[in-house]
C-alpha cells in the first residue's frame, strides 16, 4: 500500500486557508505556478475541484469549505508532534515565524523592546505582528495566530489567557496646551475642550462618558478615529484631549512631546492579556515567547510606576 504524499497536507492547508493559488504561493514561498499544480495533484487525490472560478476571484467549494478546518488542525498537530523538547529547544539554532496580533499602541510601546530580547536569544527567529480588526477567537482557533495580546472579550473556554499588567486610562494633550500647565484637571477643565475618541467601529460614547453621564455631564466629541495612536497624532497637533491607557506613553519620543494627566473621574482599570490555543500550551518554542513577552511587560511596566 502506498501511503499518500503528506506535504499535499501542507499545500491544501495554506489553499484552503488563502481560498487564492497566488496568496497559497506567498504563504509557502514558491512560485504561483508551481501551487496551480500542486492544486492539480490535490484535486486528483481528493476528488474534488477545491477551488473553482467565480468572476475574477476564487472560491472554495463545499468540501473545501467542510475540510478547512480538518486540514489546518492536522497540519497543526502534525507540527506539534515534530516539534523539539523542552529539553533539546536550542534557541540560537531555533527557525520560526510568530504571528503575534496586537494594536498599534502596544506593538509602539512594547514592540520595540520585545523584538530586540527576541532577536538576541533566537535570531533565526522572526516576530510577525498582525493587525486587530476585532476582538475574535477565530485567528488563534484556525491557528492563523500564535499569540494575541489585548483585553479579554469573549474569547472561548478554551482559550489560554495570562494577564501580563493592569492599566489605566488617562487624558493627553499637546506640551503646551493650557491643561498642561494645571497642577489637578478638574471635571469643569475637562468638559471645557474638545475630545478625540478612538473606537474600531465608531461609537462615540465610552467609559469616561458614562462617568460624566452620572454627574449629569457631557463632553464635546470633535473626532472619532479608530486607533490610539491617531488619537495622539490628533491631541499633538490641536486643541483636543485623547483618551489613552498610560502604557502608550511608555516612549520618551511620545512623553517629551505630550502631556498626560489623570482623569478628574474614575474610570475601569485595564487588564492586558496574552491569549493562545491550547494546541500550543506545551510547545516549548511557544512557551519561551510567552515568558519573555511576559518579562518584557512586566520590566517596562515596572520602570513606568
Amino acid at each position: 500500500m502506498t501511503d499518500p504524499d503528506f506535504n499535499l497536507l501542507i499545500a491544501l492547508d495554506a489553499l484552503l486557508t488563502e481560498a487564492s493559488v497566488a496568496g497559497a504561493a506567498r504563504r509557502m514561498n514558491v512560485s504561483t505556478s508551481a501551487m496551480s499544480r500542486t492544486l492539480g495533484r490535490l484535486r486528483e487525490v481528493t476528488g474534488d475541484p477545491l477551488l473553482v472560478r467565480a468572476g475574477r476571484n476564487m472560491v472554495l467549494t463545499p468540501f473545501a469549505v467542510a475540510s478547512r478546518e480538518r486540514a489546518r488542525n492536522t497540519v497543526l498537530e502534525a507540527r506539534a508532534v515534530l516539534q523539539p523538547s523542552a529539553e533539546s529547544l536550542d534557541l540560537a539554532e531555533l527557525e520560526r515565524v510568530f504571528v503575534v496580533r496586537a494594536n498599534d499602541g502596544f506593538i509602539e510601546a512594547f514592540g520595540p523592546a520585545l523584538i530586540t530580547q527576541v532577536a538576541e536569544a533566537a535570531p533565526h527567529v522572526c516576530l510577525r505582528f498582525a493587525a486587530k480588526p476585532e476582538k475574535s477567537s477565530r485567528s488563534l482557533r484556525e491557528g492563523l495566530v500564535d499569540l494575541e495580546i489585548g483585553v479579554l472579550s469573549q474569547m472561548g473556554p478554551e482559550i489560554r489567557v495570562q494577564a501580563l499588567f493592569r492599566d489605566r486610562f488617562v487624558g493627553v494633550v499637546r506640551h503646551d496646551h493650557p491643561l498642561a500647565a494645571l497642577a489637578t484637571v478638574g471635571v469643569s477643565d475637562y468638559i471645557t475642550w474638545g475630545h478625540v475618541v478612538v473606537s474600531r467601529r465608531g461609537q462615540m460614547q465610552g467609559p469616561v462618558d458614562e462617568a460624566l453621564d452620572e454627574m449629569g455631564l457631557t463632553r464635546k466629541i470633535a473626532s472619532v478615529v479608530p486607533g490610539f495612536p491617531a488619537a495622539l497624532a490628533v491631541a499633538e497637533a490641536s486643541s483636543l484631549i485623547a483618551l489613552v491607557p498610560a502604557s502608550f506613553l511608555h516612549r520618551p519620543q511620545t512623553s517629551a512631546r505630550l502631556h498626560a494627566f489623570e482623569l478628574p473621574f474614575k474610570t475601569r482599570t485595564i487588564t492586558v492579556s496574552q491569549m493562545w490555543h491550547p494546541r500550543l500550551e506545551m510547545d516549548p518554542a511557544h512557551r519561551w515567547l510567552r515568558k519573555t513577552v511576559l518579562a518584557v511587560c512586566r520590566e517596562i511596566q515596572g520602570e513606568a510606576m
